[in-house]
């Protein structure tokens, strides 16, 4: 079986330095030797079988159960290496079948009724939140950072972030935002604190939705932003912004025209709202195996077409976009350094075979991002084509001001226990 294993990886792996250890212990070299060293070991026979037929799942598994061993290097550095290679030259037609059968079968596998998508968040979400604070910012950010230079920190990039989002929706003081996954509430607390806004976030996450009021509470603002264990196609009433970071992923191809139109419905008609979601730059695709399996079931990240046709069909009006590459490629390096530092903090929470999955699933989404062609889309949506200004100039000026805002809270006196 290894030898059918060797002629597709000396196919496919032109550049680099990879050394493959199989698992009677014989070395094999492929690539021409340029860049990092790359030593990986096959401690289990099985996984040559399942490389071959299914190497996106059978890659993750293996390195997650044991099997594969890295020698040298880590498995982002395998993984960047095979990534770059297949971009020029696609894996052979017999290693392509499940690829298409998990294409044509996409739709099954995105149904997320309500009960199914409160399932799925749980699965991710609903872990011991401790493993979160290992590797994210402060804020507990879990989405793209803005990194505004190369030499933004990670909570530099997670505050950047929320002061782009705000600028975008072109908020004033009073006004009712909805905030529809609202994640650990860092994005309602701050649209509340720095813009005065009155914030409303939903969350299927039980663990999410606790430490959000918790952090409303502590911050004594309890009356300006409610957090609630809902639903989006259950919430009802207008609101004069509507913003989503991070959670499109999550809705799923089938409900694409179902999650346009009740951002419509819930919108006030001079209403605005933001979406920030990752996207990718190529044609509809299907989510990645190993992802689908164990890290956001039912998750798919849409092709800018899918979105844009199930805005045109909703009544909303697209009035910006904007692209932003290697963002997410930055964040999750700094999120998977961070994991690596705090290896032994998360094995005991969880265990070594939860670390090796996790850091698979940083380490690969950090290559797509970088080499795949995945990136973030911000797409803004109103109602009334003359809802915001003529030029994106009030963006800047916004940003600009809630820079000073952000540093004035900085500078402020601080209780003790704060």
């Amino acid at each position: 079986m290894y030898r059918l294993l060797d002629l597709l990886l000396r196919r496919l792996v032109r550049a680099g330095d990879l050394q493959l250890i199989d698992a009677r212990g014989e070395p094999h070299q492929y690539g021409d030797g340029s860049g990092v060293p790359v030593v990986v070991r096959i401690a289990d026979k099985r996984l040559e079988r399942r490389l071959l037929l299914d190497p996106y799942l059978a890659l993750g598994e293996g390195y997650m159960n044991g099997q594969l061993r890295m020698e040298r290097g880590q498995i982002y550095d395998l993984l960047a290496l095979l990534v770059r290679n297949t971009q020029q030259r696609p894996v052979p037609n017999w290693t392509a079948g499940f690829d298409a059968a998990r294409f044509l079968m996409r739709r099954i596998m995105q149904l997320n009724p309500i009960g199914w998508a409160r399932r799925n968040v749980a699965r991710h979400y609903d872990i011991d939140g401790a493993i979160y604070d290992l590797f994210l910012d402060q804020d507990r950010q879990y989405s793209c950072g803005y990194f505004t230079d190369d030499s933004a920190g990670l909570d530099e990039a997670q505050l950047a972030k929320k002061r782009h989002v705000a600028a975008k929706l072109a908020l004033a003081a009073g006004q009712r935002v909805l905030d529809i996954g609202s994640g650990w509430g860092g994005l309602g607390i701050y649209l509340a604190k720095t813009v005065g806004a009155d914030v409303t976030g939903v969350t299927l996450s039980t663990e999410q939705l606790n430490i959000a009021k918790q952090r409303a509470a502590r911050e004594g603002l309890q009356r300006s932003v409610r957090f609630e264990f809902k639903d989006y196609r259950k919430i009802e009433g207008r609101f004069d912004r509507v913003v989503s970071v991070g959670m499109f992923e999550h809705v799923g191809v089938n409900h694409y025209t179902t999650y346009f139109r009740k951002v419509w419905q819930l919108l006030a008609e001079d209403g605005v709202a933001l979406v920030h979601s990752i996207g990718r730059s190529e044609p509809p695709g299907a989510t990645n195996p190993f992802i689908a399996k164990y890290i956001f079931p039912g998750g798919y990240i849409p092709a800018l077409s899918e979105m844009v046709h199930a805005v045109e069909r909703s009544g909303l009006i697209i009035a910006d976009i904007e692209v932003l590459r290697l963002h997410y490629a930055k964040t999750l390096r700094a999120w998977r350094e961070r994991f690596l530092a705090n290896w032994d903090k998360a094995a005991a929470i969880r265990d070594e075979r939860f670390c090796r999955m996790w850091e698979f699933y940083l380490a690969g989404s950090e290559a797509a991002f970088r080499y795949q062609g995945f990136v973030v889309f911000q797409v803004q949506l109103v109602k009334r084509i003359d809802a915001l200004p003529l030029t994106r100039d009030y963006m800047a000026d916004a940003e600009q001001w809630l820079l000073q805002q952000d540093d004035a809270i900085d500078a402020r006196p601080r209780m003790a226990g704060e």
